[in-house]
């Protein structure tokens, strides 16, 4: 009889975990998905034609067994830049796809090329991002708050905080107090809506890593001297994640990805349950021996048994769902998890007021940062730049507004009329976007979208060390691990747990020790 494996989600962990499995194992996946749709947060939203990528997503990771892996997926387009390579563990060749790949005007399975551009919008001025030294900085800034931001970083990395604990010290340590107060606190305190003291430095660790002024000046001196060749470097492994310049993307946003992923999976023989929502971990002394899950539609529930689970549920939920006695400090710590919740409001519009100042055409961002405290709105997709084909009509402009909140607040309990009016109104105050050119709108809402790094995740290892007790039991994914990950970072954890089975390893330090920077987990005598 075969082995079989259950998944409890369909997002970039548990879709990759089930092609795994089947292309290297006999175990058939069964994944549980509570919704309808493949990709989790990596979905890709279609409201009449325009294509929300909600959170955005690009596909960029230094793991070249994840680049390989996408790239095997979805082929890069035909031509992409002509002289593009991808690196290789610092040897070099060229994308076999790059002249033969697909044609993206003729096929919707296929990778593009796009370029980066994010910028901050402080002050009611832009600004690179990251903060770059160019005279334009300056001049925006001013003089003496240039000169105030260069003294307060070197009275930092003379005197650094010893023994930072929070994120306010980790942001502190690595820019200086000025810069920190200028462009990292009010935004970061919209995003999480804490104080920053209130935040673990981990979260600075694992979403910004290496990156600081002094990186910042380097990538500057690196690009001023860059060779003049024509040709780059699509997996860049020498810059810093946030710095980097060039990323793939799917024709039609992450979600292609995921429902090109979920049909393989599929035709392997493994098997896609969605509308199914897990209410119930059956476990026998060591091991889960089974889920019960219930079918939205009907109402009915199943016992699904297996020999392997893998887990993406947030723990929070996981730990109400175990059938079986839970020590109090874990449901304590488990019950004071907190998550992040988002709305995108999506805006058709006619066109931006804010043009390409190189030119006369519309801006090329993917991101803007908004970084402005009389407004709700966190940050801005342009989805047109991240690619041509996410609009319906390519003479107007498809952009994603970004809330942050909590489901207590009352924004999250705004009716669609109320919070298109509010994206509206904000975009015009911003003076981006005239509400009268807005043609249309949509709202969409994710609950669970970031891990927390407050509230008892300071105690969170005593839980994880319980949970150990599970030997066939894979935590994975960013919400499944309540870990910050990248969607790359999530599908080395999926890609890691499979590792460990064909290994037969039961130690998962492994699968935990995933997103460690150092190469992404590839050099593990570098971390």
């Amino acid at each position: 009889m075969p082995r079989k494996a259950i998944i409890i989600g369909a997002g970039p962990a548990g879709l990759t975990a089930a092609y795994e499995l089947l292309r290297r194992t006999d175990i058939i996946p069964i994944v549980l998905e509570k919704s309808q749709y493949m990709g989790g947060i990596a979905r890709t939203v279609n409201y009449k034609g325009n294509r929300i990528d909600i959170g955005g997503h690009r596909f960029f990771s230094k793991s070249d067994r994840v680049m390989q892996w996408w790239l095997d997926i979805l082929p890069l387009e035909a031509g992409a830049g002509g002289s593009e390579r991808i690196g290789y563990q610092s040897r070099f060749r060229p994308v076999q796809t790059s002249v033969q790949g697909p044609d993206p005007e003729q096929c919707d399975r296929v990778m593009l090329l796009r370029r980066r551009k994010s910028r901050i919008f402080f002050n009611r001025k832009f600004f690179d991002y990251p903060i770059r030294l160019t005279p334009d900085t300056v001049k925006k800034l001013g003089f003496w708050k240039t000169l105030r931001i260069g003294f307060s970083y070197l009275r930092a990395a003379a005197f650094p905080i010893r023994n930072e604990t929070n994120l306010e010290e980790f942001f502190i340590n690595r820019f200086g107090r000025e810069l920190y107060q200028t462009f990292f606190k009010s935004y970061t305190e919209k995003v999480w809506g804490v104080d920053c003291r209130q935040i673990s430095a981990e979260w600075g660790a694992q979403r910004i890593k290496g990156l600081s002024i002094s990186r910042t000046i380097l990538h500057f001196l690196r690009q001023t001297f860059a060779r003049k060749d024509g040709s780059s470097e699509i997996s860049q492994k020498e810059v810093e994640t946030s710095l980097i310049e060039q990323f793939l993307y799917p024709k039609l946003g992450p979600g292609l990805m995921w429902e090109e992923v979920a049909r393989r999976v599929g035709e392997g023989g493994g098997e896609i349950r969605t509308g199914c929502d897990v209410t119930a971990i059956l476990v026998e002394g060591g091991r889960v021996r089974a889920v019960q899950a219930r079918d939205d539609a009907t109402g009915e529930r199943h016992l699904i048994e297996g020999d392997f689970f893998f887990s993406t549920m947030p723990i929070q939920e996981l730990i109400l769902a175990l059938d079986a006695p839970v020590p109090p400090n874990v449901q304590e710590i488990a019950g004071g998890l907190m998550y992040r919740d988002f709305i995108t409001v999506g805006l058709l519009a006619d066109e931006l007021i804010v043009r390409d100042p190189r030119g006369s055409g519309p801006i090329g961002d993917n991101w803007i940062y908004i970084q402005e405290p009389d407004v709700l709105v966190g940050r801005l997709q342009v989805f047109n730049n991240w690619s041509p084909y996410m609009v319906a009509d390519p003479h107007r402009v498809w952009i994603g507004l970004e809330y942050f909140c909590y489901e207590t607040d009352a924004i999250w309990n705004y009716d669609d009329a109320r919070m298109i009016e509010l994206a509206k109104s904000e975009m015009e105050k911003l003076g981006l976007v005239e509400a009268s050119r807005v043609v249309d709108a949509c709202v969409l809402r994710m609950p669970k979208t970031y891990p927390a790094y407050f509230g008892t995740y300071s105690r969170f290892e005593e839980l994880r060390s319980w949970l150990k007790r599970f030997e066939n039991l894979f935590l994975i994914g960013r919400n499944g691990m309540h870990k910050y990950n990248n969607q790359d970072h999530s599908m080395l954890t999926a890609m890691t747990a499979v590792d460990n089975i064909i290994a037969g390893r039961t130690d998962q330090s492994n699968i935990w020790a995933v997103n460690a920077e150092q190469e992404y987990h590839e050099s593990t005598s570098a971390g």
